[in-house]
């Protein structure tokens, strides 16, 4: 049986972990719950799923959770960022990397460091600090497996080896609501952002899928999750988001990763692996479903995937600053601060205003990342 730590539990892989694990619960027992704010979904995962800690970010919410809980036996209830620090130190088979943002980095790398597995869906730790946190799971012999279906479809296709002949890989982008749209992205409101067309996501993540910020920081995900390097990331959009990942290898053969887009089929791969086990699923019929679409993304009017491109070049500070950054700008606009066209004018700008610079350590990508985050705030274009 393996035990689980689901850092995340109340968002959208939280959720869908878990209704994952219901297929075999036999199979996995879950240690460890982990939010920022959902108190009522947190005492509903608690009280089904009884685990040993279970731990709160707000502590607003503390009294009222630790009261529903406190008839769990063996259960025990904390608050706030330092204690969500200290239960990821408690080794467990495999952590649910899925709290939102840079605020997943650091819960990561002390799971890393108490050598429990990875199953990765918050792209930023990679993002930020992509070097550090290989070089951690490498010394501590742990495994990062990516949950994102993209990343997911490349890691099964990676399963064959044959990693020496490799031409390039593919991530494939939906390409959000905004696509085939000639609305001017000043004009757009905030519940047309947050409509995705194809999948059911956090408001962070669908904003970054409708300026196409998501699919520029799985690049560079990409780069330090796989042996290849940055002129083999390719990026396709596919508006029928069937075809997840694609893999070109030297000798002209072409493997792909297609399954419907749902989030339980790629959790279900990372919290099985290297095994596989049968969920309950919606069959793809590709007679149904008739024609598949690729086009080309178009960088001049999704800003943000030549930026991050531009980042991956260079390294650095800049995948913090880019990362802290677009988090207040997407923050601003779902506030209705800013309009929709400023998210990667103030990414921009705030990478061209910070002074770029190596990285040494870990409390280096912290710092920038504040750095960054303070001048994001206070920017007006």
């Amino acid at each position: 049986m393996k035990n689980i730590a689901i850092f995340g539990s109340t968002g959208s892989i939280g959720k869908n972990t878990i209704a994952v694990i219901k297929n075999a619960p036999e199979k996995f027992k879950v240690k460890i719950l982990v939010a920022k704010n959902d108190v009522q979904t947190l005492i509903s995962q608690a009280l089904e799923l009884n685990p040993e800690f279970v731990v709160i970010e707000n502590s607003e919410h503390f009294e009222e959770l630790k009261n529903a809980l406190k008839n769990l036996k063996n259960c025990q209830v904390f608050c706030g960022f330092e204690a969500i620090l200290d239960v990821a130190k408690i080794h467990c088979d495999l952590m649910i990397s899925a709290i939102v943002g840079s605020a997943g980095m650091l819960p990561t790398l002390n799971a890393i460091r108490a050598k429990t597995n990875i199953a990765l869906a918050n792209k930023e730790s990679l993002v930020c600090a992509g070097n550090f946190l290989k070089k951690e799971a490498l010394e501590n012999s742990v495994s990062i497996i990516p949950i994102d279906s993209e990343h997911n479809a490349i890691f099964q296709i990676f399963e064959n080896d044959n990693l020496d002949l490799i031409d390039e890989i593919i991530l494939t982008a939906s390409g959000g609501p905004f696509f085939n749209s000639a609305k001017k992205f000043s004009e757009i409101t905030v519940a047309e952002a947050l409509k995705h067309p194809n999948w059911q996501m956090g408001a962070k993540i669908s904003i970054d899928s409708a300026t196409m910020m998501n699919k520029g920081l799985e690049m560079i995900e990409a780069f330090y999750l796989f042996p290849i390097s940055k002129k083999q990331i390719k990026i396709l959009v596919h508006p029928q988001s069937i075809i997840h990942g694609i893999v070109n290898y030297a000798d002209g053969s072409t493997l792909a990763m297609m399954s419907l887009p749902d989030m339980q089929v790629p959790i279900s791969h990372a919290i099985n692996y290297p095994n596989r086990m049968k969920i309950k699923h919606q069959k793809l019929d590709l007679a149904k479903l008739q024609k598949l679409e690729f086009f080309e993304a178009d960088e001049n009017k999704f800003l943000s995937l030549k930026i991050c491109r531009e980042v991956l070049e260079v390294e650095g500070n800049a995948p913090a600053i880019l990362n802290a950054s677009n988090e207040i700008a997407v923050e601003r606009f779902l506030k209705s601060q800013i309009t929709f066209d400023k998210i990667p004018q103030i990414v921009a700008e705030t990478l061209n205003k910070i002074p770029y610079k190596k990285l040494d350590s870990i409390d280096e990508v912290m710092l920038n990342d504040k750095l960054a985050r303070e001048f994001a705030k206070n920017l007006n274009l």
